[in-house]
């Protein structure tokens, strides 16, 4: 398999996890963010949605958009599973896995900070003050959800780590890089430590990666 992502990108984050827990091999192909010309080559020659990532497979061809990649990943490499086994938890994962991915990252995407400064004029204190309230926002309701559900073990669901684990550990990374408020978030910051302490995790941190330097 050959991922396509940049180092720093929590959805390319998201799936090297995955890729990692579930022990299957990859080559990288990494796509600079903040080159310009990158972006447009990416997105003529690589894939048309021009975001990333992209995992390309032998088997199935491309597989875009993170989500969609970690699904395919706990179909097509069943064992280890990322996904529980009963449709309610599962449902769970997915929410949780969801609110990360759909709720609280668009808001802080790369390319929605640009259009903030480029379109609209914000200054960079502006702009990060938008970043930090969505993202606190985002992670006071996932706290409160998880929380509420009643499932969380050693991780999001139970206690082994799933895909839900796998989005939560890049977002409160970047939260970190942006100096985002992260007190009485008391269960995400535990669960966030001992996704931490395994080695499937460590491997995909963004300091680790080929483009990091």
């Amino acid at each position: 398999m050959r991922l396509f992502g940049y180092f720093r990108s929590s959805a390319a984050y998201r799936v090297r996890i995955a890729l990692n827990l579930k022990e299957i091999g990859f080559d990288q192909s990494p796509v600079n963010l903040l080159a310009g010309e990158a972006l447009p080559a990416y997105r003529a020659e690589i894939n048309p949605q021009g975001l990333l990532p992209a995992l390309v497979t032998d088997e199935d061809g491309m597989v875009v958009q993170s989500l969609a990649i970690l699904e395919y990943l706990e179909e097509a490499h069943p064992e280890p599973p990322l996904l529980p086994f009963d449709p309610a938890a599962r449902a769970y994962v997915r929410a949780a896995a969801q609110l990360i991915a759909c709720d609280i990252h668009p808001l802080a995407n790369l390319r929605v900070l640009r259009h903030l400064k480029s379109e609209l004029g914000q200054d960079q204190e502006q702009i990060d003050a938008w970043y930090r309230h969505w993202v606190r926002d985002g992670l006071e309701r996932l706290e409160a959800f998880v929380r509420a559900s009643g499932r969380a073990g050693r991780f999001l669901c139970g206690d082994t780590p799933g895909i839900a684990d796998c989005c939560l550990v890049p977002q409160l990374f970047n939260a970190r890089r942006f100096n985002c408020d992260l007190d009485g978030l008391d269960m995400l910051m535990t669960i966030d430590a001992r996704c931490g302490a395994i080695d499937a995790f460590q491997r995909a941190h963004p300091s680790l990666q080929p483009d990091a330097a």
